[in-house]
């Protein structure tokens, strides 16, 4: 029994190394993007829940726009993931495979170029977050009076898990920069 191979057409050095510079590349953002998004979601989760009072009252600055802009921001890290495995690595696979079946270099411009856009609209609603986080804080400090002994209402002094919020949002300010930086590379490189 003879066996026939598929018919396959190698690609030239180049293209197989741009092909593997986007599995490697999806991959990298992909899972730099998980592991920020999970811990940006869990330090949220303990803000909000540590910033309550025992009456339910929310003294916690992460629940207003900052933290929804936050949030938004993490729903568009969760694009951007699928983003990363559905287009860059898959491109990459296109890309070392058939000739017939590899994606048109503008096509892939394309794919990258909203990837970009979107990593930069998820990053400037990240930064919007978290300015509004910090003057939130800031107000409260000042609030505070000279050395916090003016104002005797706890809901208005700086909280620990006040800060866990600043920290969730720097951390998707992050992970969208990784996204950024991933498809300015794979431009370069495609590019070349």
């Amino acid at each position: 029994m003879m066996r026939n191979p598929i018919a396959r057409d190698d690609a030239p050095p180049n293209i197989q190394q741009i092909a593997k510079s986007f599995r490697l590349t999806g991959w990298i953002s992909f899972w730099t993007q998980l592991v920020l998004t999970v811990v940006s979601g869990i330090t949220l989760i303990f803000a909000v829940a540590a910033g309550r009072t025992p009456t339910g009252v929310s003294t916690n600055p992460g629940t207003g726009v900052g933290g929804l802009l936050t949030i938004v921001g993490i729903g568009i890290l969760v694009f951007n993931m699928y983003w990363a495995l559905t287009r860059y690595v898959a491109v990459g696979r296109r890309l070392a495979g058939s000739k017939s079946n590899r994606p048109k270099k503008s096509d892939t411009i394309q794919s990258i170029r909203l990837g970009l856009m979107v990593s930069l609209v998820g990053m400037l609603l990240a930064i919007l977050g978290a300015e509004t986080i910090v003057g939130l804080l800031v107000g409260k400090a000042l609030s505070q009076g000279i050395g916090g002994f003016v104002n005797t209402d706890p809901s208005r002094f700086i909280q620990p898990a006040d800060t866990f919020v600043v920290q969730a949002s720097i951390n998707v300010i992050l992970a969208q920069f990784a996204g950024i930086v991933s498809a300015l590379w794979l431009l370069n490189r495609i590019s070349r």
